[in-house]
């Protein structure tokens, strides 16, 4: 059987071997219209026999496919939904709207007639409400399941019993039932949001919001530059970029500098760059040294000289180039591989995603779409070693501390930190000890890590990880034992808390 809903207000059944209406069910509830004034937007064909429709009136009604007759209805949405989706079992339904409403239906069982006589006793089953969550501001369009098939180990410590402390809000929640193969609902709506839902305890825990937007903070920062050590920013707007240069106001950054900066730094623009017929920026990077920055539009990359150097680039052909820029020259054609003797093969990796250099221009650090880490030695150039994704997770962000070269630091969607000793190609001592042993805290942090930075001072262990909402200043150089509550408040600024973790 074949069901569809249409503009007319009916839904029809067609017999998908012969091709022809086998029945049509006129819907309407008594809502804002019924006939030709309304619209079926959704079916759902439940493993039970269910046929489940979802209107323009605001309305949700469950049928017998078999029949075509109404088993049950409900009005509940407060203007057109939009969507249905269904859980794994099958026994529970869910909707979302234009109200921004996303709402859940479960199947229930009672026994209808005498209950000390089981042969005149009937068990009826009903389609009832169970509750809503309204987490987007404007009209949810799309709703979908799915099941993670990524596991995150729990920590070596989870049993340890701690000191009872305030119970973290709702909100924080999401590593506490988003686990492998257990069911979360995703919606999606004109607010271009992304809200993952527990299927099983869907009133019980907060949405967890998947891509806060921006995504990615678009501004690179470089401090020991070319150009009279002085720091130069790179910002990326919609059309074009903006080079600043930074300034101090006669305050030294101290090496256990944190929080923002505001007062104690003023920025000049130095350049503008505007992008051809207003093509909206992709990406953009500049280089350590400050002597160049580039972009990429949908129509090609673009490169700007401040002074004669070098740049590397990646294509959708998954190979990446390092070109001389002085001479306009490809100097070398990197091959992503697994194994360091397949490099003369043709590319069969996935697509390079994200790239990383040392302050030294000695490495190159490349990571793929699925969370695999390259690193290539540009003074040789080639393949140093390969990194296969952590933990089952993508990297989200990445870098080369100032103070030592060798060190590449790396974040994932999972918020755990790995450093990786790359001249031995190991992991280092560091993360050998505490990767599994951050504070809970920290794991749980508001948002999915984004983004890292390091510290101004070239003696500094520290990097800074943030998301959209929250930062958090992770030391290397501190011992581990440290207080992990410590928090530090700042007002003023768009940044909810600036969380310092003593490791």
């Amino acid at each position: 059987m074949i069901f569809a809903g249409s503009s007319d207000g009916f839904i029809r059944c067609w017999d998908s071997k012969f091709g022809h209406e086998v029945y049509r069910i006129t819907v309407g509830l008594g809502g804002s219209g019924s006939g030709p004034d309304l619209c079926v937007w959704s079916l759902l064909s439940l493993r039970c026999g269910t046929l489940v429709s979802a209107d323009s009136t605001g309305s949700v009604q469950f049928w017998d496919s078999q029949h075509g007759t109404l088993l049950q209805g409900h009005s509940l949405h407060k203007g057109d939904v939009n969507a249905l989706a269904a859980a794994p079992s099958h026994n529970r339904v869910f909707s979302a709207g234009s109200d921004g409403q996303v709402i859940l239906y479960k199947l229930s069982s009672e026994t209808v007639g005498p209950t000390d006589d089981k042969a005149s006793s009937v068990v009826m089953k009903k389609w009832i409400y169970v509750g809503y969550v309204r987490a987007h501001t404007h009209d949810v369009r799309a709703l979908t399941l799915a099941v993670p098939i990524s596991r995150e180990d729990p920590l070596p410590d989870e049993k340890v019993k701690r000191i009872r402390r305030e119970e973290k809000p709702i909100e924080f929640s999401y590593h506490k039932w988003a686990h492998m193969g257990v069911p979360m609902l995703i919606s999606a709506g004109d607010d271009t949001k992304l809200f993952a839902y527990s299927v099983k305890e869907f009133s019980k825990f907060s949405p967890h919001d998947i891509c806060p937007a921006p995504q990615r903070v678009p501004i690179q920062l470089v401090h020991n530059t070319v150009f009279n050590q002085t720091p130069l920013l790179l910002v990326q707007a919609s059309h074009w970029l903006d080079v600043l240069c930074v300034r101090t106001k006669g305050v030294a950054f101290s090496d256990m500098a944190c929080g923002p900066s505001g007062g104690h730094a003023v920025t000049d623009l130095l350049a503008r760059i505007k992008t051809k017929a207003s093509r909206k920026i992709i990406c953009s990077s500049i280089s350590n040294s400050g002597a160049l920055f580039a972009y990429s539009d949908h129509v090609r990359p673009s490169l700007f000289e401040l002074k004669m150097h070098g740049v590397v680039k990646t294509g959708h052909d998954r190979r990446i180039y390092v070109v001389d820029v002085g001479s306009s020259k490809l100097v070398h054609t990197f091959t992503p591989c697994r194994e360091l003797h397949d490099e003369q093969l043709p590319p069969s990796e996935p697509p390079i995603t994200r790239m990383f250099t040392s302050s030294d221009g000695q490495w190159l650090a490349a990571v793929n779409c699925f969370g695999d880490v390259y690193v290539f030695n540009l003074e040789i150039l080639r393949q140093h070693w390969f990194i296969s994704r952590l933990d089952g997770a993508s990297v989200t962000a990445g870098g080369f501390p100032p103070k030592n070269n060798n060190v590449l630091i790396i974040t994932t969607s999972s918020n755990r930190v790995y450093v990786f000793d790359v001249e031995a190609r190991q992991l280092g001592e560091w993360s050998m000890q505490h990767t599994f042993i951050l504070p809970r805290r920290y794991q749980e942090f508001p948002g999915e890590v984004i983004g890292l930075s390091f510290l101004p001072s070239s003696n500094s262990s520290s990097v800074i990880v943030y998301s959209a909402r929250a930062m958090c200043l992770i030391d290397f150089g501190m011992p581990v034992d440290r207080d992990e509550s410590e928090l530090v408040k700042w007002s003023g600024y768009s940044i909810e808390e600036f969380t310092k973790y003593s490791h």
